[in-house]
């Protein structure tokens, strides 16, 4: 992983994404790669080739929002992944990363995870790693539990990745939520650390991450496998805890009134028996 030029290998990603009928091209004719190809990007965006070519190989740095709009469009993108491309382009201070130091769950946040006794809950960095959690988290997953890395879990962990029903999709959102978690620090070095090992270990993790997908967090439904209570279907939300460097607070709960909200409660009730 090279973060020297962000923008390059976005955009070099990104057009590898769109076929050439989607841009409203003919797809035709035989292609040395995928997507498509660099003039073909400069015709459609209404700049030159060569101010492209520029762009791609990091040469030109500081392009502006129109010609950055420009390319979105052509390459597809999303309002998020519009918004990430932009960040990539902007000077960050010299002194904008600062030494980094073990992060700290406020105590009234372990305090509020720790009285809930029918919410699973869990407190995670911006990388994926699991500060703090409750005892019912625990029981829904043995991974979400301080000091487990949930990127590391779901793809190289088997026992973690039968636990869930949706994991294609959790292996996506995992993926693009830490693109959109991290932002324009795309060379921080424990960022660095994570996705070089998840690369050599997972060809699923490199392809998801060549990609450059982004996603913000948002909630979701999850579907779970439980070996003591069977399927269950949960509703996932992620919040930001003020005050932090970036932790976040990932909360589960059910659809009242549903089978889902008892089989939560047995769980519940087994976690508690086993205190």
């Amino acid at each position: 992983m090279d973060g020297t030029n962000a923008l390059g290998e976005f955009l070099r990603a990104r057009r590898a994404l769109v076929q050439p009928e989607h841009a409203g091209l003919r797809g035709g004719g035989l292609r040395r790669v995928p997507g498509l190809r660099r003039e073909e990007v400069a015709i459609l965006a209404g700049i030159s080739s060569e101010y492209y070519l520029r762009l791609e190989q990091g040469r030109d740095r500081n392009p502006s929002v129109q010609v950055l709009e420009a390319l979105a469009e052509v390459l597809r993108l999303n309002a998020d992944t519009t918004a990430y491309m932009i960040s990539l382009t902007r000077p960050r201070p010299a002194d904008a990363r600062r030494p980094w130091q073990p992060e700290t769950v406020p105590a009234s946040i372990r305090q509020l995870i720790d009285g809930w006794t029918t919410n699973p809950a869990f407190v995670q960095n911006k990388f994926t790693d699991v500060l703090a959690a409750n005892t019912l988290a625990a029981a829904l997953a043995p991974k979400f539990a301080p000091g487990v890395n949930l990127l590391r879990a779901a793809f190289l962990d088997e026992s973690h990745r039968e636990r869930h029903r949706d994991w294609e999709e959790m292996m996506e959102e995992g993926v693009a939520g830490l693109r959109a978690h991290v932002g324009p620090d795309v060379d921080d070095p424990r960022l660095t650390e994570l996705v070089n090992e998840l690369s050599a270990h997972s060809d699923h993790f490199r392809r998801l991450w060549d990609r450059h997908d982004v996603q913000p967090k948002r909630g979701r439904t999850v579907r779970l496998r439980h070996p003591q209570v069977g399927d269950i279907e949960l509703l996932k939300n992620k919040l930001t805890i003020g005050g932090t460097d970036d932790l976040i607070l990932v909360v589960f709960h059910a659809e009242p009134g549903t089978r889902n909200t008892e089989l939560l409660e047995i769980l519940s009730g087994l976690a508690v028996s086993v205190e």
